[in-house]
């Protein structure tokens, strides 16, 4: 797999190379990373790589020019039958998520562009940009912090980088398993300023671990995420145990809140 980067801040993505579990994939080869600036592809004697935009306004636009001549140096290097797709970080692509991380796991890579100023002369765009990538709905300085996050969530996935190899498989959001979110996880010691660690995870009986753990998946989705939960239960991942918890855990929010209709129980003092 190899990701070519278009970035005029190349040394950014030192420490994700170099430090972390995931470097074992850059390491081994499993992901090769290649960085390419646009200014060594730029005229003049300041290899100017952006221009005022058209119309008045503030900011600069990256000229077409420099990213073109980039990009054919990339295809004549990477000499692929059918060329790799040219990705651009933008608030206007889809928002990352995990399907689309492990399609990119499983590819042979792609041309990463990582826009500046205010974004990338759209001719370029409209002729040579596959496809477009945002991290959700705000704006960076640049395209090289999210395209760290592909590289990054990318990386975990590949076989042999994580300590524990089924260690992904219990991510939030794997639709593989059922797209929740991950339950609470809690190391040692035991009490830590007067908390304890949850009495089921000390006990020992792995059903009653395996149960808890999941109670507390479908308690944190039900409540920050409960589109997740319709879209498990649409996708046939809920079992009638987990549809029951999740009755009983609404009636007791209701109650808790005091909703309409619905009978209190007086609290003992």
């Amino acid at each position: 797999m190899r990701f070519d980067i278009i970035t005029l801040f190349p040394e950014l993505f030192a420490p994700l190379l170099s430090q972390g579990i995931t470097r074992r994939a850059y390491e081994s080869g499993l992901v090769a990373v290649h960085f390419w600036n646009p200014r060594d592809h730029a005229d003049g004697q300041y290899r100017r790589v952006d221009d005022r935009s058209f119309g008045g306004g503030p900011g600069m636009v990256m000229l077409a020019e420099p990213l073109f001549r980039c990009l054919q140096a990339i295809r004549a290097e990477r000499q692929e039958p059918t060329p790799a797709p040219l990705v651009l970080f933008s608030p206007t692509g889809q928002t990352l998520n995990h399907i689309a991380v492990a399609h990119w796991s499983a590819s042979a890579g792609a041309v990463l562009l990582c826009g500046r100023y205010e974004g990338v002369d759209q001719r370029f765009i409209d002729q040579h940009v596959d496809q477009q990538i945002s991290l959700g709905d705000f704006v960076l300085s640049g395209g090289e912090i999210a395209a760290m996050a592909l590289l990054d969530a990318v990386a975990r996935l590949q076989p042999g980088v994580l300590n524990d190899e089924g260690s992904h498989q219990l991510d939030s959001f794997n639709p593989a398993l059922d797209g929740l979110l991950d339950c609470p996880h809690y190391t040692r010691p035991e009490v830590w300023q007067g908390h304890a660690v949850p009495a089921e995870l000390m006990s020992g009986h792995h059903a009653h671990i395996e149960r808890w753990r999941r109670e507390q998946s479908l308690s944190l989705t039900a409540l920050h995420r409960p589109e997740l939960i319709e879209q498990a239960r649409r996708n046939g991942r809920l079992s009638q145990q987990d549809e029951a918890f999740l009755r009983q855990r609404h009636g007791q929010r209701a109650q808790d809140l005091g909703e309409p209709g619905t009978p209190t129980v007086p609290k003992k003092l």
